[in-house]
């Protein structure tokens, strides 16, 4: 069975010698490496090629979040796991950014970090479960600031259609409504958006999925609605 290979970079000798015993009992990992520093730890990650670089945020010569970014560059197919004592969201942040695909700290139990090795080799991410907690709180609090008004089933339709540039007799033969019914439904869109101009209810239906954001309708009778986009700012290739 193929071991996952690890280097392990840390400016401590004692840090990296106990990570070594632990991984090295651990059966299907085998420590390649080890690095003291930040320069050191991106040449030997050129040089060795491991499935897992392991390392400390704060590190001499080269910091572990510039190490993490080169490293993504120079070795694209090793995966970098954090792994130190800042458990703050700016130091996870940065580090996902620079393309690390896991975050521990430090006071993280031994099966935590044998799990996240494993998990980071297999393709997943993995955070510290205080750390992930966190971040889906964080996740959850910004989705419900910045969610959209619930529309019932027949304004998604509706609102689809307008953005796809269907009239209101063309969106009444499809949905097999009278006129008088969709221009309700229309109205009552318009007001729960606060979106009264065809040309924002487009924007709105390409950002929030449900429709292409470079689907454009082809008919005639779309001309004044490209015409209202274009006058609106938004760009009919991105959406926004």
């Amino acid at each position: 069975m193929k071991k996952i290979t690890v280097l392990i970079c840390d400016d401590h000798d004692v840090v990296r010698k106990g990570l070594r015993f632990l991984l090295d009992t651990a059966g299907d990992i085998a420590v390649v490496g080890e690095a003291e520093n930040g320069l050191r730890v991106v040449s030997e990650a050129i040089r060795l090629q491991p499935d897992v670089v392991l390392l400390d945020i704060a590190m001499p010569l080269l910091n572990g979040i510039t190490a993490t970014r080169k490293i993504a560059v120079e070795v694209p197919l090793a995966k970098v796991l954090i792994l130190t004592s800042y458990n703050d969201d700016q130091s996870v942040q940065q580090a996902v950014v620079a393309g690390a695909a896991g975050y521990l700290t430090k006071e993280a139990a031994s099966e935590d970090l044998l799990l996240a090795i494993r998990e980071i080799w297999k393709g997943n991410p993995f955070f510290s479960p205080p750390i992930a907690a966190r971040l889906l709180k964080q996740w959850r609090n910004r989705e419900l600031a910045t969610a959209a008004p619930a529309l019932t089933i027949r304004q998604t339709e509706v609102l689809q259609l307008i953005a796809e540039g269907y009239v209101t007799k063309q969106i009444a033969g499809v949905l097999s409504l009278s006129q008088k019914s969709v221009q309700k439904h229309r109205q009552s869109l318009m007001d729960l958006l606060g979106l009264h101009k065809v040309a924002l209810l487009t924007r709105f239906a390409a950002s929030s999925g449900a429709i292409e954001s470079n689907r454009l309708p082809d008919w005639p009778s779309s001309r004044e609605l490209q015409q209202q986009i274009w006058k609106s700012g938004v760009n009919v290739r991105t959406g926004i």
